[in-house]
This record gives structure tokens, sequence and C-alpha cells, in this order.
């Protein structure tokens, strides 16, 4: 046999080969294949919006299609770049915001200072509560990556409203911000059920890698028994906030993990102060001596959670010591005798009129009605009629109606490891969520005051005066820091972080094992 033969011949041995080693790959059954790594997280809350910019429920964010130009790191608390590479201020009212250069939308558009700049004009048109709260003069595109902001006045501590989910940069030129959000995370939005759940995939152009997870599932589902059931059916692989009273039975589930985290969370009663009632100041304080919030914490919480003295959990530097002060039902009856009430035929009057309050609550939040009925009780046993009702979007329907009287009502009060998020979006007139319609012009001057003041003890300080103040005029009660809860199963899932700011859920990392 001469060379050139034997070399045909070997050629064609190879071929052969490498077609019956193809043919044996394509006759193999389809269930042989890897399946794609995939996980399914159920939410306490359910949204009818993806828009990032006015979606109370950060669902956007929370679940990976999004990012903000700004990280709040959720050991140190303290922010750190994302979007943005860095951020620069020498009087703290002109900015210059570097970003990164590496970063695309879910479409391959590159994400600039110009579609950055799009994106935050477009957050503060439709949101007034993020144009309130950035408190932005002028944005300029100066450059291919880097962008310069103006504050309305000194603002030191601007970079950490840039933390917020609502100012998550989009590519405002693909407009269905509902359904489909263009965003810059790890996944990209594959289907929307309004109510349901947001089917995910993975996005692989995504500037930190692509994701481990292939494709996921974020969903809801308002009921905690029903969040449970899920888990030890199989349904959902991670469980936002299980009804408290199935931990024990989920802890002693094989290859499940709960956690319960601390965070920056309060449980409050809302006031509304365009009620007549509620504008004196007396019933204000017998409606916060009736709660016992250390009882609360123990019957509706098991435990997991801290008892409030104001807004800020303990742990914060600037949550005050605060004076003590009297509660329970001869605490409160003092306090209403002060205010001109009298108990006639078992019935808390003055003038002749019944003191009858309306108490809204939401399901979304369980342990939130138990509240409820707790305080409709003990108010009972003082003469006070509470009439609860319930409502499906707090947010919404505070803002739009003000029939109501007293609102059980969740916040985060730090999620930035500052107080000036809340101490703004609460109590100064133009906040978001000044639900209670405080209009106080010495409390205003102290917000405004801490809003241009530069380092943390100074700003600490101010926190600390703004913190007693809100609790000597009782604008609003403050009854417990839960704990963040989540369920999840641990022989399957890798990598899962319960976060303290409760922000960052599907990342890149998150993976099945």
């Amino acid at each position: 046999m001469t060379k050139r033969t034997s070399t045909r011949t070997s050629l064609l041995a190879l071929i052969l080969l490498s077609v019956l080693l193809l043919t044996a790959c394509a006759s193999e059954p389809a269930g042989q294949a890897e399946p794609k790594k995939s996980v399914n997280l159920l939410f306490n809350f359910a949204t009818s919006s993806l828009d990032p910019n006015v979606d109370s429920s950060y669902v956007s964010l929370r679940a990976g299609i999004t990012e903000t130009l700004i990280h709040l790191n959720d050991e140190s608390l303290e922010i750190e770049p994302w979007l943005a590479e860095s951020w620069d201020s020498k009087d703290g009212q002109n900015w210059t915001f570097q970003l990164r250069e590496d970063v695309t939308f879910h479409n391959g558009n590159k994400m600039d200072a110009a579609a950055v700049k799009a994106s935050l004009e477009r957050a503060m048109t439709d949101s007034v509560a993020i144009q309130n709260a950035l408190r932005i003069e002028s944005i300029e595109a100066s450059g291919g990556h880097t962008l310069t902001i103006k504050t309305t006045v000194p603002f030191p501590e601007f970079p950490s409203e840039l933390v917020h989910p609502n100012t998550s940069i989009i590519d405002v030129t693909e407009t269905d911000y509902i359904h489909k959000p263009i965003g810059t995370g790890p996944f990209a939005v594959s289907a929307f059920t309004p109510g349901t759940s947001v089917d995910l995939v993975r996005y692989e152009g995504y500037w930190r890698g692509p994701a481990k997870l292939a494709t996921a599932r974020f969903s809801f589902n308002e009921d905690a028994n029903a969040r449970s059931l899920a888990l030890q059916s199989g349904a959902a692989d991670i469980v936002f906030r299980p009804a408290v009273e199935t931990l024990d039975t989920l802890k002693a589930l094989s290859g499940v993990t709960v956690d319960s985290t601390s965070t920056f969370r309060v449980h409050q009663i809302t006031m509304n102060l365009d009620r007549k009632p509620l504008q004196d100041v007396h019933v204000r304080k017998a409606i916060d001596a009736l709660i016992d919030r250390q009882a609360i914490v123990d019957t509706i919480l098991y435990g997991h959670a801290e008892a409030a003295k104001g807004p800020f959990p303990s742990s914060f530097s600037f949550a005050p010591d605060y004076a003590g002060k009297q509660s329970g039902l001869d605490a409160a009856r003092a306090y209403l005798l002060q205010g001109g009430y009298t108990e006639v035929d078992g019935v808390m009057q003055k003038n002749g009129e019944p003191l009858a309050l309306k108490l809204l609550t939401y399901s979304s939040r369980a342990d939130l009605p138990l509240i409820a009925q707790i305080m409709q009780s003990d108010a009972g046993k003082l003469g006070i009629s509470v009439q609860i009702e319930q409502i499906e979007k707090p947010e919404e329907y505070m803002a739009a109606n003000r029939d109501w009287d007293l609102a059980t009502y969740s916040n985060l009060t730090a999620p930035r490891g500052d107080a000036g998020y809340y101490l703004n979006a609460t109590f100064h007139p133009k906040g978001a969520l000044n639900f209670s319609g405080v209009t106080d012009p010495a409390l205003t001057s102290l917000i405004d005051e801490l809003n241009g003041a530069i380092g943390q003890q100074a700003r600490s300080e101010l926190a600390e005066r703004i913190a007693v103040y809100v609790d000597e005029q009782a604008y609003n009660s403050f009854v417990l820091h839960p704990n963040t809860l989540v369920a999840y199963k641990s022989d399957k899932v890798a990598n899962w972080v319960t976060s303290r700011s409760e922000y960052y859920m599907l990342t890149n990392e998150l993976d099945v094992k």
C-alpha cells in the first residue's frame, strides 16, 4: 500500500468514526441532556407593572432586571460603585459621575451618559417621589461616559439617593416599561403575567459575566401560608416571608434552610393629620400608649423582631436613647382626659362626639392585619370604636384617599445606612411617603438642616434630634422592627444571600447544585 493510499484510508476511517459518534449522540433520548439551571422565587407582594421607576414593589431590581448607579454594601452599609465607577463633588451641589464603559442594555445598546441622562429624566418625569428625593436641577451628558448633575441645593448625601430602586437605569428608547423594561441586569424579561409572575432568561452580555442560572421565575403570592406550602410542595425554591407560625415545620424539612435576619424595616401606625381627632397630640399619644410592643413581638412574630422605640433599630448610631414614657390602658386614658375626652356609658367622646377611627391594613404582610386586630381590641377597652378596612396597595390608597384615620404600614427606614431617606420621605412636606400629611415648619427646618450636613457624626446628631421631636409629637407610632424571613431549598439553591436591605435577590452568582 502506498503512503498516499494509507493516508486516504485513515482519513476515511476518521470521517466514518465522526459520523458514527454524531449519530450516536443524536439518537440519545432527550431526557439525557443536562437540564437548564433555574429557580423559582416566591415573593410576598404582587405587582401589575415592572416599570422600575414607579413600581413600589421594586420587582425589576429584586429580580435582577435592572441596576442602579450606586450599590449598597449589605455588610458595611456603605455605598459603593455599580453602574457608576466613581463620583465626585467639591461643593455638594455639582456632581461628576464616571460611568462604566463595558455595560450594555439587554437589547445590546450601550449604556452611556446620554442613555443614563434620559433614564433619570424619565424617572423624575414619571415619579414625583423621585423628583423630590433627587432634587436635581440639571443633568448633562458631557462625554461618552461622563455625567454631570447639579442639585437644586447643596446635597452632600445625594449619591446615596441613587441606591433607590426607582432610580434604576433603563433604555428609554424601548417604551414597554410595564411589561418588558430593558435594563442592564443579569436577567432579561421573557414573559410577564401581571399579578402572577415574571419569567426571566439569562442575559449573555451581562457586564459582570453571564448568570449561573439559565432561567428564573420571580412569582407572587400575598398569602403567607400559601408561600410556606409552595416551598413544602416543591412549587417554589426560595420563599420570601413564609408564615411565621410555619417556621419550625419548614426548619424540620430535610434540605431546607430558614434565615431570620435583622433589617432596616419598621412596622408603624401611620396617623392621618387631616382627620380632626388626630390633630390632637393627646389622641396620638393615647394611641401610641395602647400598643404593647413586646407582646406583639412575642405572640405575632414569635420573637423574630425587635420592639420599636422609634423608626430606627437600636443598632444604628442615630437611634436616640428615648426618655421613658408611660404605656398601657391607664396611660392612654390619662392622655385622652387631658385632651378633653370623657367616657360615657362605655363610649369615649368629646363634646358629644364618639371617638371612632378607621384603621387601614393589608394582607401582603401577614403580621399587619393581626396588629390591627390587637389595636382594635385594646382601643375597644377604652371605649374607642375602630373599624378595620383591608386595602391592596397601601401607598396608592393612602395617597389618593383621606377618609381614614390610622394605617398599619411597613417601611424601610435606613436602607442606605443613613437616616435621611426615611425622615425626608415620611416627614418632609414634599416626602413621597408623607401619608400623615405632616407640615411642621420646625420639623421641616431640622430635616433641611440634615440634608446639608456633612459627616456621619453631625448627621447622626441631627437625626437623633429629629427622631426625638417626632416621638414628642407622636406623628407616627412605631411598633416593631421585623426580621427578614426567607426559607429556601439549600440542598438545591447555592449562593443565596438574605440581604438586610431586601433589594438584591436574583443575582448573577445565584446557582443550583
